[in-house]
């Protein structure tokens, strides 16, 4: 490979790696809103089924459940 093609390959493969940062930030942005939202989902869940009394079968008890997610993950739970 001559010089000229791989100072060619190392621009590409920097430029390409700078994307592949900046859409990691926006995942993880999105990873943040998303766990925010669901722990306000649960806590919405979790009043309404104290004021329902016992808790309805209607409302899903699974919500947060660690479905296949890594053990360093942070999992959110509903009573």
């Amino acid at each position: 490979m001559t010089d000229e093609r791989m100072q060619a390959r190392l621009t590409e493969l920097r430029r390409e790696y700078a994307v592949g940062e900046g859409r990691l930030r926006d995942l993880l942005q999105q990873e943040s809103t998303l766990r925010e939202t669901l722990l306000r989902i649960s806590g919405a869940i979790q009043v309404l089924e104290e004021l329902a009394g016992a808790g309805s079968d209607d409302v899903p008890r699974n919500v947060g459940t660690n479905n296949g997610a890594e053990p360093d993950q942070q999992v959110l739970k509903v009573p």
